[in-house]
């Protein structure tokens, strides 16, 4: 009788608007209670109940009161919803189509939802994928939640659900761009294409590669010196700026490359055909000549100018590896022109390796983890593909080639696509001497490490020291590597000046300098410059790619390794990060990555101590593990729901026995 009563609602909302109220974000658990993260160190209790208004990740205002002498957070209004668009399978109930979102915070959440018009909910089955929007919340003023799927993705059992699932999540295209039947090139009426066919450029690429967009031709001089050439496809012979294509090419960004597939940026009859520097097959193409050292400094005459090329040997990394690192291939046998050529391209890359270590950064050697994938989408292998010498020598090609066009870009338009690094975090400058400085022989100043030259310095002294901890922890001091279209140094390779112009079929950014690069050779304005935007823009696709292949790659090495806990596979794992929870690692076999709990070192909250900022694991004050660490694991869990592994240390740590309770002197003597 008093739930109608206007006296009592009244008291209540007097109430409310006395207690104090705080702003944060939802943090959801699986067992139906919440947090109220309002800063790193205050969080607030949401019962179960409460919870109900909100979902996982929703910024709110919500009132403090005291229930049961415990504080605890209701939230009452949304600042910004957490979930939006999203993905989900379908739970039907009771024959009503609901959706349960595909999120680890989120597995038991289960909305009401509909079909937005013109999608046939008979066609939604349970289990199946789609993408979904919230369009009602409680907290809106709406009575309950309420999802509407915009899109089915893919059926429950699709074998090929990781790609279509993660493509859809990250809001990319899962199909090639739609071509033209009739390309025609389209020129500078003024751009003169200088022949080229007669001179033996190679391609090096994987077996299976097919949009080959790069040749090389090297001389060794008499003086020791060599003369190296680069040819690289020309997409921008076919496309101009004004084109609907270039607007495509634009709007992907990136060739997107997942495990087993990739999804060109431009129509496969141009990156794998037209443009792709076929063997034996005359191609456009932008080049670039210029002397190396042999010393592996790159000179001054560097020349760009515009041509017609023909590939004369097409070849794959494993075989002029083998046949560069020890004499001979069982599956290639070059002829003494390409043997030369072939030759003169390694002593340069050595060169130019040499210079690097010395006066620049090399990154350290690496594995790249390849699946090999059945007809039917199974993975058959996961290989550890090292680079060898035939990828070191396309590398240092490369590298030579990016130098040489931003400094033309540099001196000529001062604007271009330029990748850029810009050292150290300017905060955290006094951490990263006041790391390295006791370990260095000679200390490092605040005026070196902020320089390209003291940075590199530093970088190259982390190189040689036999740990790798050191270099681990400072990584996170330093900025992220940025895409800019003003010149600006590239402290992470120790470079001053960086901008890439040998992957235009890949790469959008490549496809500008392509054009300016043009506008160079012809001496006139270029008909495309980047603007400002153009770096985050490219940066934007650049992140969700990324993010799409890591995706791709949990949910394979979870169906991969599914069986590992119960077979008590053992693998050698590298610690790569260390939180307040736990440390994770990668398995140095197969390049998945995994999480071992602090409970799983030592099952005593007391005695283990999990330090982010030092980067190590200490158990009773006593360092056992560090970053950089390798240590042997096993499995103790794959989720393949949520694609992700857990791991404990082969190595155990026993927990301290409790003292024996004691009743006199006597006995506790």
């Amino acid at each position: 009788m008093f739930q109608d009563n206007p006296l009592l609602a009244q008291l209540k909302q007097q109430i409310q608007e006395n207690l104090p109220k705080k702003e944060g974000t939802i943090k959801a658990t699986e067992k139906g209670f919440g947090f109220l993260e309002v800063d790193s160190k205050t969080s607030y209790f949401i019962p179960p109940p409460y919870m109900k208004k909100c979902i996982h990740g929703d910024k709110v205002v919500a009132i403090i009161r005291t229930e049961k002498e415990r504080e605890v957070a209701e939230p009452e209004e949304l600042v910004e919803q957490g979930l939006t668009r999203f993905i989900a399978r379908v739970k039907l109930f009771k024959g009503r189509l609901n959706v349960v979102p595909d999120h680890p915070q989120l597995k038991k959440l289960q909305l009401k939802a509909k079909a937005q018009k013109g999608l046939n909910p008979e066609t939604l089955k349970e289990g199946d994928w789609v993408v979904a929007h919230i369009i009602q919340h409680p907290l809106k003023g709406d009575n309950g939640f309420l999802a509407q799927i915009s899109e089915k993705i893919t059926d429950a059992d699709d074998k090929i659900a990781p790609w279509w699932v993660t493509l859809a999540q990250n809001d990319l295209p899962n199909s090639e761009p739609e071509g033209i039947d009739n390309w025609q090139i389209n020129d500078d009426a003024d751009l003169e294409r200088v022949d080229m066919t007669h001179v033996p450029f190679v391609t090096i690429d994987g077996e299976s590669t097919k949009d080959m967009d790069d040749a090389l031709h090297a001389k060794k001089k008499e003086n020791g010196d060599f003369e190296l050439t680069i040819a690289i496809a020309d997409p921008t012979a076919y496309i101009s700026p004004d084109d609907v294509m270039d607007k495509v090419a634009r709007e992907r960004g990136f060739t997107i490359y997942l495990p087993g597939r990739n999804i060109p940026m431009l129509p496969r009859d141009l990156a794998d055909n037209l443009c792709s520097l076929i063997e034996n097959e005359v191609r456009p193409a932008l080049c670039c000549t210029v002397t190396v050292s042999k010393d592996g400094v790159i000179g001054d005459d560097i020349n760009f100018f515009a041509a017609n090329i023909k590939s004369h040997a097409r070849l794959a990394y494993d075989n002029v590896s083998d046949w560069l690192e020890t004499g001979t291939s069982e599956k290639w046998q070059p002829s003494e022109e390409i043997a030369a050529i072939v030759s003169d391209l390694h002593e340069f890359a050595k060169a130019r390796s040499v210079w690097r270590s010395t006066n620049a950064v090399v990154f350290p050697d690496r594995p790249d983890y390849r699946f090999e994938l059945s007809e039917d989408n199974d993975v058959v292998a996961i290989h550890a593909d090292m680079r060898r010498s035939a990828n070191k020598l396309v590398e240092e090609s490369m590298i030579s080639a990016n130098i040489c066009a931003g400094r033309v870009l540099k001196e000529s338009f001062n604007q271009g696509v330029f990748n850029c690094h810009s050292g150290f975090k300017a905060e955290k400058i006094a951490d990263v001497l006041e790391l390295v400085n006791p370990q260095a022989e000679t200390p490092f100043t605040e005026e070196q490490i902020v320089s390209l030259e003291g940075f590199a310095a530093l970088r190259r002294w982390l190189g040689s020291l036999d740990s790798n901890y050191y270099d681990n922890r400072i990584r996170k001091f330093q900025a992220y590597s940025e895409i800019s279209n003003e010149p600006a140094p590239h402290y992470a390779m120790g470079l001053d000046i960086y901008a890439t112009w040998t992957s235009p079929i890949r790469k959008y950014g490549d496809m500008i300098n392509h054009r300016m690069l043009k506008a160079h050779i012809l001496g006139k304005a270029p008909i495309q410059t980047p603007d400002e935007t153009i770096g985050d823009e490219l940066a934007v696709h650049r992140r969700h790619h990324g993010m799409a292949e890591r995706n791709v790659g949990d949910w394979l090495y979870a169906r991969t390794l599914a069986n590992a806990p119960a077979e008590e596979t053992r693998f050698q794992a590298e610690i790569f990060d260390i939180n307040r929870a736990g440390m994770r690692v990668r398995l140095l076999e197969n390049g998945a990555a995994a999480f071992v709990p602090g409970s799983l070192i030592l099952d005593n909250k007391e005695r283990i101590e999990c330090n982010s900022d030092m980067g190590t694991v200490s158990i009773d004050k006593e360092m056992v593990y560090k970053l950089g660490d390798v240590l042997e694991v096993v499995l103790s869990e794959v989720n393949q729901e949520n694609r992700n592994l857990v791991a404990k240390p082969t190595q155990v740590f026993a927990d301290l026995p409790s003292e024996p309770e004691t009743t006199n002197e006597t006995e506790a003597q």
